[in-house]
């Protein structure tokens, strides 16, 4: 063993490593991208490594792998899980060969994601076993564990980080090398009595899964991660439950107090019931730290009941604990204050820091979706329009001055929703808006769709060539794979064609007003049509030179402020300025400027 100072999804992908980890898949979503990156940097060639299209293609090629008796592990956020609900219910019926862990980060805040959901519930409404992480080495050393409890008991597992265990850094013990764990498949063997699932197949393992979630609850009481810590004080009748990040904060909170009981609730799935009993005898009142939704407390006022123990439960569902939201240090500090009658803590007496400059998320400079944006909206002037985006960075679009995002539900939502709104006001110019990636990952669907369903509707993709959002990760169209293969490009247009849509134009959204003709000429056609704007994201291209500003053409007309919304162009001592250090030369302005104002850069027309 030694000493790392590691990212917590670094020791979850190091810890996964350890444990014999021969394939791992998924999908890049924060905060549980890291993982699988932190994969390929450590492989030595002896994991297959793969970014797949979507969370439920991942998820089936790790039961794929773990019905040949590998190792598999694929990650994804919460959101994702909704994308591989399907295979994932069934798979628990089914169940695997090899350990399967499926991991799954949660997103309290939100701090980037569209919901606070809590994958918990998912592993009570799957018949899962889940495992909850509180710190970076408890993430590394539980993920070795969730591997050896699902080879034992042949089911796949959740492991469930939440952002702060994520992104936290600590310094760890890890593994030497010659610790690791070598898993050999023995590869897949034939018996469709298991594999195949069938009603009747169904049946009998639901009573299989019932049998094993009983057992489970029982070994998950004596579990060494689910934690019972004694009060300071063998009067005191109060006790705290909590779990994952919660449980850190709370023992920060009680360092130095006269502690009251503590139970860490490392599994809440099967809820080491038992344990629970343990901790709950002799105490008047308990108090649930959680995040994001009241699993434990639930479970607590469920056992109070059957065991007849006259312990009050209190948490979320009494408002003792905020109901939405991440937990902090401060704000566990204060429940426990509140809950133990101890004083508030005192805010440090320092003088209080300037409020910061108020920074809401815009499109960076240079980035071609502020063009392909604009080109719409000058086309569409004056036309009854609606505009539906997705999920990626050009959500961003719906900020002012663009204004260009009317809807945004899900990954691949908007190509559907467009075709809604189309069919109940078909005096509607509909627009979809959808990236690159997400096109491959969820939105192909929506377009056979729309040609099945013969609508009316405008596609634009936008392709940046890259998964901009989530760290510029590899997909179909970028030629390139997670195992470092040149392969062959998966063509946007081709697929497109391919499902029956006529009219797949592509363009520069920077040559602008070659942008708004093809716009104008392409939506005005009955039926599916498709724009595909294709230029490279900013943050990938070496920028050209910054535009320039003439000083004795520019009439302060604010018309490059107050039409592009681009963090390069500033008001300095009342004067429009290039910001040099944010531009990156793309002549969008030079375009707009009514005046020839603006130069330099690449000016495109």
């Amino acid at each position: 063993m030694h000493k790392e100072f590691l990212m917590g999804n670094a020791a979850i992908a190091r810890g996964a490593i350890a444990a014999g980890l021969n394939l791992v898949s998924g999908y890049p979503g924060t905060p549980s991208t890291e993982v699988l990156e932190t994969t390929a940097k450590a492989n030595d060639g002896s994991i297959y490594v793969e970014w797949s299209v979507n969370e439920k293609a991942a998820m089936e090629l790790g039961a794929g792998a773990a019905y040949s008796g590998a190792r598999s592990m694929v990650t994804m956020k919460q959101v994702g899980l909704n994308v591989a609900s399907d295979p994932l219910m069934s798979l628990a019926y089914i169940g695997v060969k090899g350990g399967m862990v499926i991991l799954v980060a949660d997103d309290p805040g939100p701090i980037s994601s569209q919901t606070e959901q809590d994958t918990r519930h998912f592993a009570s409404f799957s018949k899962l076993p889940c495992f909850d992480p509180s710190s970076v080495q408890e993430a590394y050393d539980m993920i070795q564990e969730a591997f050896e409890y699902s080879e034992k008991y042949h089911t796949p597992v959740l492991f469930r980080p939440t952002t702060r265990v994520c992104h936290g850094y600590a310094s760890i013990e890890v593994k030497d090398k010659e610790e690791y764990k070598v898993n050999k498949p023995e590869g897949f063997v034939k018996d469709s009595s298991k594999w195949v699932i069938f009603p009747r197949l169904s049946y009998n393992a639901h009573i299989h899964i019932e049998e094993r979630n009983a057992e489970l609850s029982q070994v998950f009481s004596d579990y060494k991660r689910n934690i019972i810590t004694e009060a300071a004080n063998s009067s005191c009748r109060r006790g705290i439950a909590t779990h994952g990040i919660s449980y850190t904060y709370t023992m920060e909170a009680l360092r130095g107090k006269d502690t009251p009981r503590v139970f860490k609730v490392s599994t809440p799935f099967p809820f080491p019931e038992q344990a629970a009993v343990k901790f709950l005898e002799g105490l008047d009142e308990v108090l649930c730290i959680e995040e994001l939704d009241p699993i434990i407390e639930r479970e607590l006022t469920y056992i109070c009941g059957k065991y007849h123990l006259n312990t009050k439960i209190l948490g979320k569902l009494t408002h003792n604990v905020k109901t939405a939201g991440e937990n902090t240090c401060a704000t566990v500090a204060a429940n426990i204050a509140d809950f133990m009658g101890w004083d508030k803590p005192a805010a440090p007496q320092t003088e209080a820091p300037p409020a910061l400059p108020v920074r809401p998320p815009v499109l960076c400079a240079g980035c071609p979706h502020r063009a392909s944006f604009f080109a719409v909206k000058e086309a569409m002037k004056g036309k009854k329009s609606v505009f539906c985006g997705d999920i990626g960075c050009y959500t961003l679009g719906n900020a002012m001055p663009l204004d260009m995002v009317d809807t945004c539900l899900c990954m691949g939502a908007g190509v559907n929703i467009t075709q809604g709104i189309g069919k109940i006001e078909p005096d509607t110019n509909c627009f979809a808006f959808v990236g690159d990636s997400t096109f491959f990952a969820s939105a192909i669907t929506g377009a056979v769709n729309a040609v099945y369903n013969q609508a009316d509707m405008t596609l634009v993709v936008l392709d940046n060539s890259t998964t901009a959002m989530t760290g510029h990760q590899p997909h179909p169209g970028t030629g390139r794979t997670m195992m470092g293969e040149v392969v062959e490009k998966v063509s946007i247009q081709e697929v497109l064609k391919g499902v029956g849509v006529k009219t797949v134009e592509t363009v520069n959204p920077l040559e602008l007003n070659k942008a708004i003709d093809t716009v104008k000429r392409v939506s005005a056609e009955k039926g599916v049509k498709a724009i595909v704007f294709k230029s490279p994201c900013a943050v990938l291209i070496k920028g050209s030179t910054p535009a320039v500003i003439d000083a004795a053409k520019c009439v302060s007309c604010k018309k490059c402020i107050n039409t592009l919304g681009c963090p390069g162009i500033v008001l300095r001592d009342g004067s429009v300025t290039i910001e040099n250090s944010l531009c990156t030369g793309c002549g969008l302005c030079s375009q707009v400027c009514p005046f020839g104002a603006i130069g330099g850069g690449e000016d495109a027309e």
